[in-house]
């Protein structure tokens, strides 16, 4: 038995904190699974970033999901002070025993001595000092090998207190709610589309360097469209909306397009109706996952070993370049990744078929 482990019955409220990107919020949320399974009494709430809250809304391990705004840094010093203080005397006023930080944002240290939980844990992060070291009770080491998936990596901050979480409690949940689900249905079959009828491709990322090209995109579309209805869906972001005008500018055939006309919640019911997802390492991949819907993953310079569809049938396709994973923004940080720019159709539409074989 772990010596220093936290006695579960003096856990009645818990704050975990992901302060990152959707698609790590996602990742994150069977930390709140596993511990509303294991002190069932207990309320546990999270702490995300106001852009990254649909992730977790609705899902039934949490009480209260709070927000830091990302614009608030862009306000009057006095108008971010004001909107600082209000959510720390919420926080506050919650009385946590645990608080559980998943990444090594500096945010956490301060909330762990502030806060006045009486269990903290967080990464061990040795280039964050002496201050990181002493402001949280418990700290677990970080796989620096780029093999250990970033569910399992954030469930370690359980394990770390002596919580070992079953197989149940680490699958992905998303819920979108009835009404948007209704609202998705009526959208598809106005495009005469059944579910389960349809390939569900979205090609953009927020980072360029993840992405394929937009000829073998379109040449991917048009051969599925073949034997398939082809949804393309993207961002309302300029740059992805660009890479989506310049893929349609190539097809020969007519996918229906969704781009920048869906919210999360939407994005999430539509995948859930797919046959099958194509797209890249991004958050749309992890809600494809967190849906049931099988999924072929095109990787680049991100690893496939921490970053892949968790627990749904997948292919991930990628090259055999030496220097990848590398985590650069491109080769040479220059935006563009030759291990994506080479990947060929032939693979990509291989992948695809054999997931979509299953589904018959």
């Amino acid at each position: 038995m772990l010596k220093d482990a936290v006695p579960l019955g003096e856990i009645a409220r818990a704050l975990v904190v992901m302060l990152r990107h959707h698609g790590d919020v996602l990742l994150a949320a069977p930390v709140a699974a596993a511990l509303q399974a294991r002190v069932p009494g207990a309320e546990i709430d999270a702490l995300v970033y106001d852009d990254t809250a649909p992730m977790l809304e609705g899902h039934p391990a949490l009480s209260r999901v709070h927000a830091v705004g990302r614009k608030w840094k862009n306000e009057s010093l006095l108008s971010q002070l004001g909107a600082e203080a209000k959510l720390f005397a919420t926080l506050r006023a919650r009385r946590y025993d645990l608080l559980l930080h998943l990444t090594e944002q500096p945010r956490g240290a301060w909330l762990a001595r502030s806060l006045g939980a009486r269990h903290s844990v967080a990464p061990a992060a040795p280039e964050r000092g002496a201050f990181w070291k002493r402001s949280f009770t418990h700290l677990y080491p970080l796989a620096r090998n780029g093999r250990r998936h970033k569910v399992e990596a954030n469930l370690d901050a359980l394990r770390r207190i002596g919580l070992q979480p079953g197989m149940e409690e680490r699958r992905l949940r998303f819920l979108p709610g009835a009404a948007v689900e209704a609202s998705v249905a009526a959208l598809l079959a106005a495009e005469g589309l059944a579910e389960r009828g349809f390939v569900h491709i979205h090609p953009a990322s927020r980072w360029s360097f993840k992405c394929w090209p937009a000829e073998r995109n379109a040449e991917l579309i048009d051969r599925l469209s073949a034997a398939h209805r082809v949804v393309i869906t993207a961002a309302p972001a300029p740059e992805e909306m660009a890479l989506i005008e310049k893929i349609l500018s190539k097809t020969k055939s007519n996918p229906v397009n969704l781009a920048g006309k869906l919210t999360v919640k939407e994005l999430g019911a539509l995948t859930s109706r797919a046959s099958l997802f194509v797209g890249v390492d991004s958050m749309p991949m992890h809600l494809a996952a967190a849906m049931g819907t099988p999924a072929v993953a095109l990787f680049g310079p991100s690893g496939e070993q921490e970053w892949r569809p968790w627990r749904v049938a997948h292919r991930v396709v990628t090259t055999n370049h030496p220097c990848r994973p590398c985590g650069n923004d491109g080769c040479g940080g220059g935006k563009i990744s030759e291990c994506l720019t080479t990947l060929g159709v032939d693979e990509v539409y291989a992948a695809a078929q054999e997931l979509l074989s299953r589904e018959r």
